[in-house]
């Protein structure tokens, strides 16, 4: 994969993230789980971004420390296929708590291209 491909995931990711933020700006807990277009509107992004983070190759993984791919990516699958059992609860910490400090590894990872 070229270097324009994988950055291009990382846009994506990072796109997928600010989306995430901009729906939720605002919110409570309690609001986002009664808000069945913004629940559904997270979730969709927080597939996105497990898709991105399946395609980007390991050796682009691997300079973004602290970063659980797997666990990006196994998101995205549970999502996918469990979607009646993912509890609200925890897409609210994913996308509250976690995903802040993953689009701030990202820039830097973007930042760091030539």
């Amino acid at each position: 994969m070229s270097r324009r491909d994988w950055s291009l995931l990382i846009e994506d990711m990072l796109e997928a993230i600010g989306k995430i933020e901009a729906y939720l700006a605002g919110y409570d807990e309690a609001t986002f789980q009664a808000d069945s277009r913004t629940v559904d509107a997270v979730v969709r992004n927080l597939e996105v971004l497990g898709e991105a983070a399946n395609a980007l190759p390991a050796a682009i993984q691997s300079t973004v420390p602290g970063v659980d791919w797997r666990g990006l990516v196994g998101l995205r699958n549970r999502l996918i296929h469990e979607y009646f059992g993912v509890s609200l609860s925890t897409v609210w910490v994913i996308a509250t708590r976690e995903l802040p400090p993953l689009r701030l590894a990202l820039q830097a990872c973007r930042n760091q291209l030539p």
